[in-house]
């Protein structure tokens, strides 16, 4: 073979890997757009008017609408970190409205590892636990002495008894639960380090279900407030 021929084919052969890693670029961004849409119309719904407010972060998609007359936000975050073993796609709901609590009020599931979708690991102080929370949740605040109403909040719980519910936070401007919507496919990932989450999109059903605990949880805590006054 000359050298001219082998300098030919070399040029081929790139050229041919560079269309097939920009077909395959392209098929990536067809499905991540048509994954996106999916997921639109299913927070739609439930939240008719929800508009996709999502800032460009990537793999981060944020609505916000109401819902039974209060604001609402939903996400949904693709977490990368190393320290997992693989990378997996969360939901958080929240009701973002005013809370009577004295400040924030953080309930983890198993915090093993950081993340991406909270701020626990910065939360300076731990709060014992009564009767009622599960035996593998850790409890943290921003302020030393606050009392939070344990108890209720213990009642009202009871959807993290299913073990893919993660974090309930709670502040003065809302209730936020974070649920774990899959795991990437592990074939795919341990090969070409992609994190596909194959058919794992969000179930109405499940949004409906975590903001009627966040909104119901919201209210006891100012009921009992507004009876104490």
């Amino acid at each position: 073979m000359s050298e001219l021929t082998s300098v030919l084919l070399a040029g081929a052969i790139a050229l041919g890997v560079v269309a097939h890693i920009a077909w395959l670029a392209r098929v990536s961004r067809n499905r991540a757009k048509a994954a996106l849409a999916a997921d639109t119309a299913s927070v739609r719904g439930v939240v008719a008017d929800a508009a996709d407010i999502s800032g460009g972060t990537a793999g981060v998609a944020t609505w916000a609408g109401m819902w039974n007359g209060q604001r609402v936000q939903l996400r949904t975050i693709v977490d990368t970190l190393a320290t997992r073993k693989l990378p997996t796609r969360w939901l958080s709901v929240s009701i973002t409205e005013p809370v009577a609590v004295p400040g924030i009020f953080d309930m983890m599931m198993r915090p093993n590892s950081a993340t991406t979708f909270s701020n626990f690991d910065h939360l300076p102080y731990t709060l014992p636990k009564v009767l009622g929370f599960p035996a593998d949740a850790v409890l943290k605040t921003d302020r030393r002495g606050v009392a939070f109403p344990q108890d209720l909040i213990a009642a009202h719980i009871d959807i993290f008894a299913e073990g893919r519910a993660k974090e309930l936070l709670i502040t003065p401007n809302g209730v936020r639960i974070v649920w774990l919507l899959a795991e990437a496919e592990r074939a795919r990932y341990g090969v070409f380090r992609q994190a596909a989450f194959g058919d794992a999109g969000i179930d109405p059903g499940l949004i409906e279900r975590l903001l009627d605990a966040a909104s119901t949880l919201r209210q006891a805590i100012n009921r009992r407030e507004r009876q104490a006054a």
